[in-house]
């Protein structure tokens, strides 16, 4: 049967959201089992392709009423704290990079939570609701999704919104258009991983002295001494003197200066001690959560997508996943027997 075969509400509820959780052919096994037909997962593969488009198109629509002024209703109440997350997870294409000759290529991910910060002593901040955005667009087309997620979820409402990241190439000139006036928190397991780096870069294989030196400069960013941080670097980065031509990206060189400009770049993120007394969350931990959730979907050793079928099923997952009851209101606002797009 043709992808514009119209499906019977359930039914078009239903395939969405076998083919949102599962690959193709475990997703019409189950259809298959439970309604006693006979698809096959190109069936599914068609129609919920052609379902998620339908969710895809409507997307595309409110960014464009955002771009054009609408912006989107305030949520019915108004949130103490909300925190905004990007990352990039990896997915397999048919097609290979010209420039990389990889199959392997990024899907954008964004979480966007609610939460109740906490007392800045025991009690740690209670993460109450997230939603997601997905896409294999560029930076340029996931931009407004991340604005637009952000404002559906109270962005102009909130008493205090967050955005918490670490410093990856595209992240921080997202942030920095879309989310400058917020409070932005570099992510604080990121930072660490940076410090036993860069230990590693002194210290060699002596694992005694990595340990030593990653602790040390772990409990002072911790106590919000990033400059003294950033002095213990760039001492061991003169030693070792600028990174050469020749110079590979594991080289300790190279390990030591970039992150001498990432600790100066970000010294303003790092507030640690600030934060924890205002009972935030200092880690990105949910984003990160999230794209391992869509990557449980859409990547795999044996999973090749096209990304005009790949989008599709991302804005499906992203609905599914989404813990505001959207994929129930999506579904009981859909007409009945509507054709998918």
């Amino acid at each position: 049967m043709p992808a514009e075969a119209p499906l019977t509400p359930l039914a078009a509820r239903r395939l969405s959201r076998e083919a949102s959780i599962q690959s193709f052919g475990p997703a019409a096994r189950a259809l298959n089992e439970d309604w006693g037909v006979q698809w096959d997962m190109h069936q599914v593969q068609r129609w919920s392709q052609a379902l998620g488009r339908s969710v895809v198109v409507e997307r595309n629509r409110q960014v464009l009423q955002m771009e054009q002024g609408h912006h989107p209703p305030a949520p019915a109440n108004e949130d103490q704290l909300l925190v905004i997350e990007v990352d990039g997870g990896r997915v397999q294409m048919r097609d290979k990079d010209e420039e990389t000759d990889s199959r392997w290529r990024e899907d954008k991910v964004a979480a966007i939570s609610t939460y109740l910060p906490g007392d800045g002593a025991e009690q740690q901040p209670k993460q109450l609701v997230t939603t997601y955005q997905a896409t294999m667009g560029d930076v340029a087309q996931f931009e407004p999704l991340v604005r637009l997620e952000a404002e559906k979820r109270g962005l102009r409402q909130a008493d205090q919104v967050l955005v918490i990241a670490d410093g990856g190439n595209w992240i921080d000139p997202l942030v920095e258009r879309q989310f400058r006036s917020y409070v932005r928190i570099s992510d604080w397991y990121h930072a660490s991983e940076h410090l036993w780096d860069c230990a590693r870069a002194v210290h060699g294989q002596d694992q005694n002295g990595t340990k030593a030196r990653a602790r040390t400069m772990e409990n002072l960013l911790w106590k919000g001494k990033v400059d003294k941080v950033i002095e213990i670097l760039d001492e061991h980065s003169r030693k070792l003197g600028p990174p050469q031509p020749q110079d590979g990206p594991a080289h300790p060189r190279r390990i030591l200066a970039q992150n001498v400009g990432y600790f100066r770049t970000h010294r303003g993120h790092m507030d640690y001690p600030s934060y924890r007394k205002r009972g935030w969350p200092i880690g990105s931990g949910v984003v990160e959560a999230g794209v391992k959730q869509f990557n449980k979907r859409v990547k795999g050793t044996d999973q090749f997508w096209h990304r005009p079928g790949l989008e599709p099923i991302l804005a499906l997952r992203a609905l599914w996943l989404s813990q505001d009851e959207r994929w129930d209101r999506y579904w009981n606002a859909r007409p009945a027997y509507a054709q998918a797009a």
